[in-house]
């Protein structure tokens, strides 16, 4: 084959420190766009940011030459440096160290957007640690409960 072609659409999660309310509701906007620069930047298009003060979501294509560890410590890295501008009680700002992602197939793309367009909704009834959890179950990821949280 002379070309390298993909679909592969991935769901991340990922918490501030400690789960902290870092993400106040009057940055998360700016957020989501500085997220979806940075991954259009390296080739990940995005498809839906979503989340809420303790954590977010990010759905994207994943580019032909990027890993998902890659993507995330890009994301990471960047838009921790630019939350740490946006209001001096944000400087000491952090996301957590880890992070989950898993696979999205097209046909279930619309209820996976349709999920991280609500999550403020959904937060109205259960935390985002059990959110989390119930993701890694669902998924069949095993994981050792010690250290699932930072």
């Amino acid at each position: 084959m002379s070309q390298s072609l993909s679909n592969v659409l991935i769901h991340a999660i990922f918490s501030t420190k400690e789960r902290a309310p870092w993400l106040v509701s009057e940055i998360r906007d700016d957020l989501w766009h500085y997220l979806t620069a940075i991954l259009n930047n390296i080739d990940c298009p995005s498809i839906k940011l979503g989340g809420i003060d303790d954590h977010v979501h990010v759905l994207f294509s994943l580019s032909r030459t990027m890993t998902v560890a890659d993507v995330i410590k890009t994301l990471k890295a960047n838009s921790s440096k630019w939350i740490k501008t946006k209001k001096s009680e944000l400087k000491n700002f952090q996301w957590q160290q880890g992070y989950a992602a898993f696979s999205v197939s097209p046909s279930s793309l619309p209820q996976v957007i349709t999920y991280i367009h609500n999550q403020e909704k959904h937060h109205k009834m259960r935390t985002f640690m059990e959110e989390y959890i119930s993701f890694l179950d669902k998924h069949g990821i095993k994981y050792d409960p010690k250290y699932v949280w930072d």
